[in-house]
């Protein structure tokens, strides 16, 4: 009955995720809503489902099915995948901070930034809940005063939302996730919806005009740092994604919803309380015998 319950769980996230669809039409709140709830929901179902039949154990039965030890290897083998691959991406992270700490840090307004002396511009936050604002000095050499500041004001947006700690966790979803439909789809969806959210932080602090401007000047073709922990200004991204960030700063009023409200609203029931129907697959322990 396990193994039944199991794949069921299974189809039911592979059938989430292939029913995504980007909605141009809509708010950035309800596309964050909507991109995010269709992102975690399906590994939530499979974490849950995997912890009740491990709770169950290989024994007894469960209504009139007997159960077995194939889908009780299965299961750990489920949470023990995914714990491996948040091993590796922590260390990752934990090393290219330290690696970051090594540059001595330097004082740029009011920022407190690590210069890493490469010919590639770039700025990025680097790391967890607590990440170190890493800048160039070609990035540096290829700004003026006001371009600079607005790049510094986007990647101050980063650090007060935890874009970070959150993309450090999502990153991990992704990687885990990888064998379902249109992972990577979704997953560029909520980078983009990342940095319209800074790209409005950053508006209201400078000019937008600026921001378009400095953004245009340092994308690049190559990026440093490429992790879920980077929140990288000029950060690779299809071109569709680029002319969306254009776009909005050059029509700052249909970024309303995101200047009023973050795209996080966790005290909206209505926008999160899908959470709940991942915590349905414990409820099988009720009929286990």
């Amino acid at each position: 009955m396990h193994l039944i319950v199991l794949f069921a769980i299974f189809g039911l996230a592979w059938g989430l995720r292939y029913t995504w669809a980007e909605t141009a039409n809509t708010t950035w709140i309800e596309r964050w809503n909507l991109t995010l709830s269709k992102f975690l929901l399906p590994p939530l179902l499979l974490f849950t489902t995997s912890i009740a039949i491990i709770w169950m154990g290989p024994h007894g039965r469960m209504v009139w099915v007997g159960n077995d030890w194939i889908s009780y290897n299965l299961a750990i083998g489920c949470l023990g995948v995914a714990g491996l691959y948040l091993l590796k991406l922590t260390c990752s992270g934990w090393q290219m901070l330290q690696q970051v700490r090594t540059y001595p840090p330097t004082q740029l307004g009011e920022a407190k930034v690590r210069i890493i002396n490469l010919s590639t511009p770039y700025i990025a936050q680097i790391g967890f809940w607590q990440p170190e604002l890493v800048v160039t000095q070609s990035l540096l050499d290829h700004l003026d005063p006001e371009h600079l500041a607005a790049v510094l004001a986007h990647e101050q947006a980063h650090y007060c939302y935890r874009d970070t700690w959150y993309f450090f966790w999502l990153g991990w979803v992704r990687q885990i996730t990888v064998w379902l439909p249109q992972t990577e789809a979704m997953w560029q969806e909520l980078l983009v919806l990342r940095e319209l959210r800074a790209d409005r932080w950053a508006s209201k602090h400078t000019d937008p005009l600026l921001v378009a401007e400095a953004l245009l000047l340092v994308v690049q073709n190559t990026s440093i740092f490429t992790e879920s922990f980077c929140t990288g200004f000029s950060q690779i991204a299809p071109v569709d994604r680029l002319t969306q960030r254009i776009d909005a700063l050059l029509e700052i009023s249909e970024l309303t919803n995101i200047s009023t409200q973050r795209l996080r609203k966790p005290n909206d029931f209505w926008a999160w309380g899908w959470l709940l129907l991942g915590f349905l697959p414990l409820l099988t322990v009720l009929f286990h015998q």
